[in-house]
């Protein structure tokens, strides 16, 4: 989470990519890498447009997009990295035409107020203060603040070694019920309430974990399983299925046992997720994402709503 988000000049893909194009209909996109960071230039025939990127939002895992501002208008780029390209392709859910304009084709304008700061307050950390958007002093990335809340009186207090005093003024996320945990992470990670907002059925929520773990058989019977049930926020995701064979063994044992919650599994017992958590490469995102909706899932089945 602490890489949420980079300056440009601070992106790892931006500072190991010199020059990178694409086109797309009657322009073409370029990333260069200049002295102090990177520009976005679109160009059709001798019109060019070139903009420094003042953000890249994500991890870098499947890729970034690039955050620009324009007159005073903050843009989602028309073209994103992809790591399994090594390069530039659309940003996923673009128009399905280019556009009609050299300044439209730039990217997506975001909405300014509500939708700025909501991406901001998700890819990086005290962007907005008394209300109102500061892109001039945020942090990037999720840092401990984003989650826990402002931390000069713990710190103050934890260093005077007034623990108690300490604990009670930070936030602890892990001490919500399961229903509100899996709304606060569900505040980026998206809910059932983003899926209706959006419209964002079928394949198109395979990234809203909250709302795929909250149809899971695992959560339906005992609302107890959250996302802290297996991810540890302060330490880097594992990768491994094998990682995770503990958490789901946990309540589904090898053995028979009168404190089960659930049957053990008749087909193995190592690399649940593989199986109940199968992956799927989204439209548009050359990557493939774990479904968080657990559930047994039968051959060539196709992805579940």
């Amino acid at each position: 989470m602490a890489h949420a988000s980079s300056r440009g000049a601070d992106s790892e893909a931006l500072r190991v990519h010199d020059d990178m194009t694409f086109r797309y209909g009657p322009y073409v996109y370029r990333v260069k890498r200049t002295d102090t960071g990177s520009t976005y230039s679109v160009s059709e025939g001798a019109r060019d447009m070139s903009i420094p990127i003042d953000w890249a939002f994500g991890l870098g895992e499947s890729g970034q997009t690039f955050v620009l501002s324009y007159k005073g208008t903050w843009y989602e780029s028309r073209v994103s990295f992809f790591r399994a390209l090594d390069g530039l392709d659309l940003t996923p859910n673009p128009s399905p035409a280019p556009s009609s304009t050299l300044e439209a084709a730039l990217g997506r304008p975001m909405l300014s107020g509500g939708e700025t700061q909501r991406c901001f307050a998700c890819h990086t950390t005290a962007s907005t203060t008394q209300n109102k958007f500061d892109p001039v002093h945020l942090i990037p990335g999720v840092t401990c603040e984003a989650c826990h809340g402002p931390g000069a009186k713990h710190v103050t207090a934890m260093r005077a070694q007034r623990i108690k005093e300490g604990l009670r003024a930070i936030l602890n996320p892990g001490l919500l019920s399961p229903v509100d945990l899996l709304d606060f992470c569900g505040a980026c990670h998206r809910t059932y309430l983003d899926v209706a907002m959006t419209g964002r059925f079928g394949i198109l929520n395979l990234r809203f974990q909250p709302y795929r773990l909250k149809l899971s058989q695992c959560w339906l019977k005992t609302e107890g399983i959250t996302c802290l049930a297996c991810h540890n926020p302060h330490q880097p995701r594992r990768h491994d299925s094998a990682s995770y064979d503990d958490k789901c063994l946990a309540c589904h044992p090898l053995a028979a046992s009168a404190r089960r919650i659930a049957k053990p599994c008749p087909q193995n017992a190592k690399d649940c997720v593989s199986c109940h958590m199968p992956r799927y490469e989204m439209p548009g995102m050359h990557f493939k994402f774990t479904d968080h909706f657990i559930r047994i899932v039968r051959k060539n089945e196709p992805y579940r709503d």
